[in-house]
């Protein structure tokens, strides 16, 4: 009881400030608290959650040796730390990256990269590929045609484009109709496109682990999230049992969408620097 008594009061003199509250003291700790509530949002939405939890226990637990005076598991933990974060730096690897390339694709980011753009340069593709595009989807829509777009922004997806068959052709509703058609050779897999040219077909995407999708979406759902989940992609899909139209962006699925939403996602979608403005209500949130 001694030793857990010294303890608190070596914590309690840790949190008393030795000098009195500033302007610059109260911005550090909202600005800590503000990081640690992204980075603890940012965990739960990754695979990371899990292991977050493991490493809280095992923190929890050398407290308790140092209280206790276990001098050996100490001297053990001690001496393994550094083999420890190395390991968690390697498991955490695709996650780290992630939120790197999340920070990068900031609106602030965006803004800073962007300045000197004017009107047309700030566009990833045309208005007639837009147009293109939705006019495919709900045509796929009302036959029934499933159908898997990846429309690519900042991160490149080379290595996802070399799983499929390169294409390089203009963006049209005609061919992304006849690439989707059942039976055709090219219609099994994902279309990749990158500023107004359709890049590849029947490119492999990663499959989503989300376990908080439901249990209705089909694997096309699944690797729009997945893609969505690892890149700052747009990818639309067009079910083949129910013909509703969806789109996955940032790891979230918004499915039924009718084609002025559809519109205005790839209108967002269609600038370097993202609108702030709010999305039109309506679909359904996965």
């Amino acid at each position: 009881m001694d030793s857990l008594k010294n303890w608190l009061l070596d914590v309690l003199k840790w949190l008393v400030p030795p000098k009195p509250i500033g302007v610059i003291d109260v911005i550090q700790v909202l600005l800590l608290a503000f990081l640690v509530y992204r980075l603890i949002l940012w965990m739960k939405n990754t695979r990371s959650y899990t292991l977050l939890k493991g490493i809280v226990f095992v923190i929890a637990f050398v407290v308790l040796a140092n209280v206790f005076k276990m001098e050996v598991i100490v001297w053990l933990l001690q001496n393994v730390g550094v083999v420890a974060i190395t390991a968690i730096i390697i498991i955490f690897q695709p996650e780290l990256r992630r939120m790197l390339e999340r920070v990068g694709q900031s609106n602030l980011m965006s803004s800073i990269f962007s300045i000197n753009r004017n009107e047309d340069e700030n566009k990833r593709f045309s208005d007639h590929t837009l147009n293109e595009l939705v006019r495919a989807c709900y045509e796929m829509s009302e036959e029934r045609t499933g159908a898997l777009i990846v429309l690519e922004r900042d991160i490149p997806l080379e290595e996802y484009e070399k799983t499929g068959i390169p294409i390089d052709a203009v963006v049209s509703s005609q061919l992304l109709v006849n690439i989707f058609e059942h039976n055709t050779p090219l219609h099994d897999g994902a279309v990749l496109i990158r500023n107004d040219r359709v890049a590849a077909a029947t490119c492999y995407l990663p499959l989503s682990d989300n376990m908080d999708l439901s249990k209705k979406l089909g694997t096309r759902h699944r690797a729009a999230v997945g893609i969505s989940e690892v890149t700052d992609s747009l990818t639309i899909v067009v079910s083949e049992e129910t013909g509703h139209v969806s789109y996955a962006e940032s790891g979230r699925i918004r499915s039924a969408v009718t084609p002025s939403e559809l519109r205005e996602m790839l209108l967002d979608a269609q600038l370097y620097i993202r609108r702030r403005s709010g999305r039109q209500k309506g679909g359904r949130t996965v």
